[in-house]
């Protein structure tokens, strides 16, 4: 077999091969230019950039998958595309699988100043963030779960991708972020007729259910901890000194934007009853690449590899759920190593 760093060397000669066996019109867009954008209409005239493998307009009967990736906190969808073209192309998924890497746009004249295009909505950037369903800062009538949702309704017609059988939405780093809160909240998983799968890949949080935090003696969630009774829950115990811990986007109190408008109850249910893959990169230990060190971020572990096998464990135990958890062995805080490493490729591309 040919080690993994040779076969990436290969990838834009090889590419570009495969692109060619298959017709002119069917072949996929592999390049992170203009080329192969498209703007998705969000209502009015507010649209958003997506970077994708094949139209979302046109008919395209060789299409069974759907791989929808979610930038971090630079807002790179152009790099993050090429990562998950170098995905598909590792797993053999170029030509079956339509790959779409949304932008979410931000200039709020301080942190972030992205270039917007005529009526491209400009997501938040930090605070109400579009990484947690945010309001748009241009037109408050959307919020960034909201591209999403458009996003996969236009993926799911089947009057275009009539053949389409598994959709995965997935993330890195902030993008980890977003779609851990997005799995809990959306309103379209059950409606489209195609299933979704989330692998959430590195976040620096998670939206916890409940007051339980990680032990910081055992690394354990709070449900498994002693407490005054035997078996009880016990909230986190330094919460007078880090009063935001339980709120939004760390917990589901004080909620805005997206999932203000869902109730709690349903929020649990839905975060427990989709499948979800945690996937860690190994040596994702360090406090590096926009690594969260606030309170309430802190109060869920003191790495991002913790945080996440913390989690996994607090939501099969507590709420029932059957996620997976996947550490990516010799991967730290990095995209293209978690995303072509080969334990992730069966995830990102299942088997139709």
């Amino acid at each position: 077999m040919i080690p993994r760093t040779c076969r990436l060397m290969l990838f834009l000669v090889c590419v570009a091969a495969t692109a060619t066996a298959v017709s002119a019109a069917a072949a996929p867009c592999i390049t992170a230019t203009a080329s192969c954008t498209e703007w998705v209409s969000l209502g009015g005239q507010s649209r958003s950039l997506v970077y994708r493998t094949y139209p979302l307009d046109g008919r395209n009967e060789q299409i069974t998958r759907a791989l929808i990736m979610i930038h971090g906190a630079g807002r790179d969808a152009d790099r993050y595309f090429s990562t998950a073209l170098a995905a598909a192309f590792l797993a053999g998924a170029l030509d079956d699988t339509i790959v779409i890497s949304p932008r979410f746009a931000s200039n709020d004249g301080t942190g972030c100043r992205d270039t917007l295009d005529t009526n491209e909505v400009n997501w938040p950037c930090n605070g109400d963030s579009w990484r947690s369903g945010g309001t748009a800062l241009n037109d408050h009538q959307l919020t960034s779960f909201d591209f999403i949702d458009r996003l996969l309704q236009e993926v799911a017609r089947k009057t275009a991708l009539p053949n389409l059988k598994r959709i995965v939405v997935t993330g890195h780093s902030a993008g980890g972020q977003y779609v851990n809160r997005y799995e809990m909240a959306n309103k379209v998983h059950d409606t489209l007729g195609v299933p979704i799968t989330y692998v959430v890949s590195n976040p620096s949080s998670y939206a916890y259910l409940d007051a339980n935090r990680p032990s910081l003696s055992t690394g354990n969630v709070c449900v498994s901890c002693p407490s005054a009774t035997a078996g009880e829950p016990r909230p986190f115990p330094d919460r007078r000194n880090c009063s935001t811990y339980d709120d939004w986007p760390y917990g589901l109190q004080k909620r805005t934007g997206y999932a203000a408008a869902i109730g709690d109850d349903a929020l649990k249910k839905q975060l427990a009853t989709r499948p979800v893959t945690y996937l860690i990169g190994e040596i994702d230990i360090l406090p590096m690449g926009g690594f969260d060190s606030s309170c309430p971020a802190m109060a869920q572990g003191p790495t991002r590899r913790a945080r996440g096998e913390a989690f996994s464990k607090y939501v099969n135990e507590k709420y029932g759920a059957h996620h997976t958890l996947q550490v990516v062995s010799l991967c730290g805080h990095n995209a293209r190593c978690m995303f072509t490493a080969d334990p992730a490729l069966p995830l990102l591309f299942p088997k139709p």
